[in-house]
């Protein structure tokens, strides 16, 4: 059922243009489906739906983000979160700004480098364990190039 009415969704915000919960509400409820203002909510956070204006008006839209632009907000929170690296040996040691860690290690994991078995951040200190030495400082090389992109 979730998917039938996800599938609607697309349709109706595609067709119809629809700007609020509750318009959506409405025409799903035209459509046969028995919902919530709960459910749609759900649905809208669970679809990634966002809103653009289009002639004045604000209406939803299905949201697609491509790899390329998951690749710029990896870098961008890598490169705002930054403060150091260095190594010790095939152990990466990143500094990050005090609270940015966890966000920091994520990004790095997202961004899938070959170089890194594992790592674990803690409050401003991210451990990073790299296969090899030589791994490390390649990948030293390419965190540098993103910083400096």
């Amino acid at each position: 059922m979730k998917n039938k009415r996800q599938k609607k969704i697309l349709e109706l915000i595609v067709r119809d243009e629809i700007g609020t919960q509750e318009e959506l509400m409405q025409k799903l409820r035209e459509s046969g489906f028995d919902v919530t203002q709960a459910t749609v909510s759900r649905d809208i956070r669970e679809m990634k739906l966002t809103k653009i204006e289009t002639h004045g008006k604000l209406h939803y839209v299905a949201f697609r983000e491509t790899d390329d632009d998951m690749k710029e907000k990896y870098e961008r929170v890598f490169r705002d979160g930054f403060i150091s690296m260095d190594n010790a040996q095939n152990i990466l040691v990143i500094k990050t700004v005090s609270g940015m860690a966890m966000a920091v290690a994520a990004a790095i994991d997202s961004m899938h480098f070959n170089e890194i078995v594992g790592s674990i951040a803690g409050d401003d200190t991210i451990m990073c364990a790299v296969r090899s030495l030589d791994d490390t400082v390649n990948l030293m090389g390419k965190l540098r190039n993103i910083i400096e992109a």
